[in-house]
């Protein structure tokens, strides 16, 4: 493949899924410039791999694959993951239909984010791709290298620990 296709497919790329793999890094660093970085680090990475003539069968699962690798590189660097810092600052929603709204949302999304912050990562991570990012039990197997059973398990006993959660705060 030529570099100007590679580049063209590469753009396009970034045009699809970056703004999917910045929210997946923030949701699971709560660091706003520290999730830019990761996300600059996986397209670089992409990028690479890209131009040294390998083929990505399925991108989105690729480009996921990455940004959790990524992620885990990051958090062995002694870095902590800190949810409750991201509903300090609040929560970034696209779409914002009005101030009301938009204010609401953000006060639900700090909730949210502090009831899924009491969950296991195994748990968070399979529920935060699947219910925040919108990928199929295929994808998310991909992902994180499980069957699909075992995340389908993994996403019925999440819901099953927020549910407890929730009815413990009443």
């Amino acid at each position: 493949m030529d570099t100007e296709k590679i580049k063209a497919e590469f753009l396009k790329v970034y045009d699809q899924y970056a703004d999917v793999i910045f929210r997946y890094c923030y949701f699971q660093i709560s660091d706003r410039e520290k999730a830019k970085d990761l996300t600059q680090d996986v397209f670089i990475k992409t990028w690479e791999y890209m131009t040294s003539g390998k083929k990505v069968e399925y991108m989105k699962a690729f480009l996921y694959r990455i940004a959790a690798n990524t992620v885990i590189d990051d958090r062995r660097k002694k870095k902590t993951l800190s949810l409750d810092k991201m509903a300090e600052e609040g929560f970034d929603f696209p779409d914002k239909k009005n101030e009301g709204e938009e204010k609401e949302m953000i006060f639900e999304g700090e909730q949210a984010v502090k009831v899924i912050s009491d969950l296991a990562d195994k748990y968070r991570d399979v529920l935060m791709l699947r219910y925040v990012d919108d990928l199929s039990i295929k994808e998310i197997a991909e992902i994180v290298n499980e069957t699909e059973n075992n995340v389908s398990v993994r996403i019925h006993r999440g819901l099953e620990k927020l549910k407890n959660i929730l009815g413990k705060n009443g």
